[in-house]
């Protein structure tokens, strides 16, 4: 960066500006903690036995630090290439009309308190609302640094019992929905994407009933031939932007398409099977009635305080996950095996 001209490359100055920021958001956390380290470590040689005041005072600054290790250790589970990128989040519902529908909102409202609780922006791309109510898929981009590793944790198919509001007889019914979240690839990724590959269709925008919210076909859907993948945008205000959203997401869900292809051939550790939106394919089960709970399958970590999840606070469930993948047979120390 001291280099003459390094400002005159307004492309590769910020790229580097931009790599500078997330070294230091890296490395500071852990020089700041081994220097408190080593202060206690000098005033721990010169400790009296007598002191009681300063050991008191040496034992809470140690669970201080001890605290501060634990949260930069945590850390050491966002290993992977792209944990650090913002992340992509779609939710769809599965069979169950309005029910599933309403499943889905209620589990886009749960990931936007987390998300407003990490400090996030969130940022709806596309969204289809149900017949009656509800919303039968939603796509979103989560701007943030370890957007996508935190959000990975989560992709999966996500079960709902409760007594239904929408049946008069007040019986207790099943809902499903799934949940896939890809990272959002930058730009200077090298994949190709062919023009004659491409179906792009323009639409107008619709709100819930299908009441048009845009005077203009502005929404734009791009699908790719080869795979049949479909990226679709309808939030920005003109034609052009929609069509660069949606561009950027499909290329991240091709640039996603041939990562997992890799894997599997590797070794099949790498996020969850594509299973259908039914019951016994769940990753995580939040029951209201008969009783409350809310469980992840996959590590067995549960709480019976199912407001307080729904209200986004889905932290513990992501910790267990990522610990329990960090430490499988098949994986090196400190990262995936790629």
């Amino acid at each position: 960066m001291s280099h003459a001209g390094f400002w005159n490359d307004e492309q590769n100055s910020t790229q580097t500006v931009k790599q500078l920021k997330i070294l230091k958001s890296t490395i500071e956390p852990w020089q700041t903690v081994f220097n408190k380290y080593q202060e206690l470590k000098e005033i721990v040689d010169i400790l009296k036995e007598e002191d009681k005041e300063l050991i008191t005072d040496l034992t809470r600054n140690i669970d201080i630090l001890l605290n501060d290790v634990d949260k930069l250790n945590f850390k050491v589970l966002f290993s992977g290439e792209f944990d650090k990128n913002n992340a992509i989040l779609s939710i769809n519902a599965g069979a169950g009309g309005t029910e599933s529908c309403d499943w889905v909102s209620m589990l886009f409202r749960m990931y936007t308190r987390f998300v407003e609780s990490h400090r996030y922006n969130i940022k709806t791309i596309d969204i289809l609302f149900g017949e009656e109510a509800g919303i039968k898929n939603i796509t979103a981009l989560i701007e943030g640094e370890y957007a996508y590793g935190y959000l990975k944790a989560e992709r999966g198919v996500h079960r709902l019992v409760r007594i239904s509001p929408f049946d008069a007889n007040k019986r207790r019914h099943t809902s499903f929905a799934s949940v896939d979240v890809i990272p959002e690839i930058d730009q200077d990724i090298d994949l190709k994407i062919e023009e004659k590959d491409l179906r792009i269709d323009v639409y107008r925008s619709s709100g819930p009933g299908g009441q048009g919210v845009n005077t203009t076909d502005s929404a734009v859907r791009i699908t790719h031939i080869p795979t049949g993948l479909v990226a679709q945008c309808q939030n920005e205000r003109s034609q052009y932007q929609n069509k660069q959203t949606a561009l950027s997401i499909l290329k991240a869900r091709l640039y996603e398409l041939e990562r997992k292809k890799k894997e599997e051939e590797l070794l099949k550790t790498y996020g969850q099977e594509k299973k259908k939106i039914e019951w016994g394919s769940q990753i995580r089960s939040y029951v209201m009635h008969p009783y409350n709970m809310v469980k992840d399958h996959r590590t067995d970590y549960e709480t019976g305080n199912v407001n307080s999840v729904m209200d986004g606070n889905i932290d513990e469930f992501i910790e267990a996950y990522l610990k329990s993948q960090k430490f499988l047979p098949g994986r090196q120390a400190g990262k995936e095996i790629r």
